[in-house]
């Protein structure tokens, strides 16, 4: 029976002139060659990727473009920074929920989300919060399939995209100068009969009075954070 080789226990050496960054182990009756090995270094190490895609996920800090109605020649007002940040958060909700679009349910999450706008608090001293919004959405729409991945930015559903729209509209027919700020999306929200964000804010006790009572101070939620450069 042939005989097993031994393997040496010797370590490995450097020599005097030898890059201290290589070592070389003698070759073996096993290998019959030599190996080097390279000591990572501090350039050389691998860093951690940097590119990954944050959870909180990229939003859209731009509200998208009214349809324009025929024969309209006004020009289209800007919206607030506080709308285009309740704009913005739905648009995250309507993610979180693993929706695939952003309907007037999640409209009305942002609203509570940025939180800061006349129309935020209104809703919250009327006993309307972001939990139990989100909790009557989950309960009229039912839960998403735990394997969906919603769009980036999830579409407008028609009733959104038509809140949207009134919002303009009634900018448009007050005649005043300003922004378009959160209280027209909110009542815009409110217009659209029979839609989710609708039926939820019913459900949460807001009603055609408190709409009124809301509309009286729709342009006096005015963001400071923009001043109009000169």
């Amino acid at each position: 029976m042939a005989s097993i080789p031994t393997l040496s226990p010797s370590l490995p050496t450097l020599s005097p002139h030898s890059n201290p960054n290589h070592c070389t182990l003698p070759p073996t009756a096993l290998l019959g060659t030599r190996i080097t090995f390279q000591r990572a270094t501090s350039s050389s190490r691998s860093l951690p990727n940097t590119n990954c895609r944050a959870t909180s996920a990229t939003v859209s800090f731009s509200l998208p473009t009214p349809k324009p109605h025929s024969g309209a020649t006004e020009k289209t007002p800007k919206w607030s920074a506080r709308a285009i940040k309740s704009f913005a958060m739905g648009e995250l909700e309507a993610r979180k929920l693993k929706y695939p679009n952003t309907g007037t349910e999640a409209l009305l999450m942002g609203i509570l989300v940025e939180g800061t706008s006349k129309a935020a608090k209104f809703l919250r001293a009327n006993g309307i919060t972001l939990f139990k919004v989100r909790e009557e959405t989950v309960e009229l729409l039912g839960k998403s399939d735990m394997y969906f991945f919603s769009p980036e930015h999830p579409p407008l559903t028609e009733p959104a995209q038509k809140a949207l729209d009134w919002a303009i509209e009634e900018k448009l027919k007050s005649g005043e100068g300003g922004e378009i700020n959160v209280t027209h999306i909110l009542l815009g929200i409110w217009s659209q009969k029979e839609s989710a964000g609708q039926q939820i804010l019913v459900t949460l006790g807001f009603n055609d009075e408190k709409a009124k009572e809301l509309a009286k101070t729709v342009d006096g939620d005015v963001d400071l954070s923009f001043k109009r450069q000169v």
